[in-house]
This record gives C-alpha cells, sequence and structure tokens, in this order.
C-alpha cells in the first residue's frame, strides 16, 4: 500500500527545470526519472523506503505517493519533498526583488519559473560536492555511482529501478574509497566528512543559520567556501547562499566574453540579498545555455 497527497505551489513552477537537473545527477538505483515524475529511495530514522512526485497538468500541485513504510512521517516528508521542489517560494516576489538590477532581471523575466532545486539527504548533498570539487557534474555522478555501487545498501521491497539506499556516512568513513576515481586527498577529505558525521562531530543542520554551517564544514580539512556555500544552497535549499567562486557564475554569458571576478560578483551579490541562491541558479541556467 501507498498514500498519495497533493502539494500544491505558487505558479509559475516549471517542473522542466526539476528534469533537467534530475538528468543531469541520476543515481540509477537510488533515483528513478520519468517525463513527468522523479522518484527515490530514502530513509527517515530507522525506516527505509520510497517516495515519488508526479507533475499534475490540472492543477498547480505535484502528486506526492509514499510508501507504506513511511505513513508514520509523512508530514516531516511532505516538508522535505515541498523544500526539494521548491514549492513554497513565491516566484512573482523574487522577480520583483531582482528587478532593481538590470541584468538579473532580464534573466528572472525571459525564465520566471525557475526555483531552487535541493537535496532529499543533506548528507548526500554534501558526499556529491566533495567528489564534485574541480570535476565536471558528469564525473562526479560517475565516481558517486561507483559509491553507491559499493556501499549502497538493498531496498528490498522497492518499485523497479529504486534497489539501493544511498551509503551510511559510517559505510564512507570505514571504506578505503580505493579505485572509484578520486584523488586520494579528496578521497582522504570525503572519509573524514563522513567519519565527523557519523560520529556525530559534524551536526549538518541550519537551525543556527546557513553561516555557522558553513563555519562548521570550512573547519574540516579539504573543505573550503565553494564546497560548503554549495552545500547550503544544495542541501538546504537555503534562498542566501552564494558559491561565488563558482565557474558557471562567474563565466555566465550575461557578463561577456572576460566574465566577472569573484570579489566583484560577491560585492554585486549584495543587493541580491536575501535571495543570492535565485540569482545563482538563474546565472548557471544562463552558462548551460551559453555553452
Amino acid at each position: 500500500m501507498s498514500e498519495t497527497l497533493h502539494l500544491p505551489y505558487l505558479e509559475p513552477w516549471d517542473w522542466q527545470q526539476f528534469h533537467r537537473h534530475f538528468t543531469l545527477r541520476l543515481l540509477p538505483g537510488v533515483e528513478r526519472l520519468e517525463p513527468h515524475g522523479y522518484s527515490r529511495t530514502l530513509r527517515n530514522g530507522e525506516a527505509r523506503g520510497w517516495l515519488s512526485v508526479r507533475v499534475l497538468n490540472e492543477r498547480p500541485a505535484l502528486e506526492l505517493t509514499l510508501s507504506d513504510s513511511l505513513q508514520q512521517a509523512t508530514q516531516a516528508l511532505v516538508g522535505k519533498v515541498r523544500k526539494m521542489f521548491d514549492l513554497d517560494a513565491d516566484p512573482q516576489a523574487i522577480a520583483a526583488h531582482f528587478a532593481r538590477d538590470p541584468a538579473l532581471a532580464a534573466l528572472t523575466a525571459a525564465h520566471p519559473g525557475l526555483r531552487l532545486p535541493a537535496a532529499y539527504d543533506p548528507f548526500e548533498q554534501a558526499v556529491r560536492a566533495v567528489v564534485g570539487q574541480q570535476v565536471t557534474v558528469k564525473a562526479a555522478v560517475t565516481i558517486t555511482r561507483r559509491l553507491v555501487e559499493r556501499l549502497g545498501e538493498p531496498l528490498g521491497d522497492g518499485p523497479a529501478g529504486l534497489e539501493l539506499l544511498f551509503p551510511t556516512a559510517q559505510a564512507i568513513a570505514e571504506d578505503p574509497l580505493e579505485n572509484i576515481g578520486m584523488p586520494a586527498k579528496r578521497a582522504l577529505a570525503l572519509r573524514r566528512l563522513a567519519a565527523a558525521v557519523a560520529e556525530g562531530a559534524l551536526r549538518l543542520h541550519v537551525d543556527d543559520g546557513a553561516d555557522a554551517l558553513v563555519r562548521r564544514l570550512c573547519e574540516l580539512p579539504g573543505i573550503g567556501p565553494w564546497t560548503a556555500e554549495y552545500i547550503a544552497l544544495r542541501g538546504f535549499g537555503v534562498a542566501d547562499a552564494f558559491p561565488a567562486a563558482d565557474l558557471g557564475l562567474l563565466k555566465a554569458p550575461l557578463w561577456g566574453a572576460e566574465g566577472i571576478s569573484t570579489k566583484a560578483l560577491t560585492a554585486r551579490a549584495e543587493a541580491w540579498r536575501p535571495w543570492r541562491a535565485y540569482a545563482a541558479i538563474h546565472l548557471w541556467d544562463n552558462y548551460a545555455a551559453g555553452r
């Protein structure tokens, strides 16, 4: 058995943006993508199961289905899914704020439905971010798939295509991560991150603010401001997170052939607060369109 709910949102909201996002990053066995839906395996406390979302054409809402094993946690999971698909954003308010910057206003006007895709599991996103340091998205996904294949736990009763749970922090911390395609230094940084989470020395939350999370992450060897800000943005959907040193942000066609410096972008982004992450989404979209 499973439970189905409807999750409304304010229009515009662009499913194709999320479809492109998942297409680039999909982890087979953990995630499944269809033309009008997305599914994944997950842990919630001691429970194991899966969720599935489907776009509804007749109304501005997502249809959420939860496996029977997760129905004791419906309220918490609804909140997580709303965050994943950024269903609580007010796109008109964000667009009005960006209207003060002519360049950004043009991007927003061209794609008013862009939202802030976030991860279901912040630890999974932290792993993806560390693996993705200084490599392409495609290369990072290849390495992360190897992690899943080596260390992921089976989900016995999942639907077709949803057979694996993302590896636990303890599993990653205890594995030497050899022959997985990562430089030894980065593999060590990933194991240290996982160990800190597994031992409780690092708590991945933003209850005390995103800046505090960024500071905690930057205390770990091998994690700098870009990685920490990216984890805040993608792992928690923090609306004002901004990885200013990101290549895609600096080389977006919006800035012209020479791009923009990290210092200049950081200064310009002050006017975009408290929604700098949405500015980043539009700049990444601009970068992708110009490649």
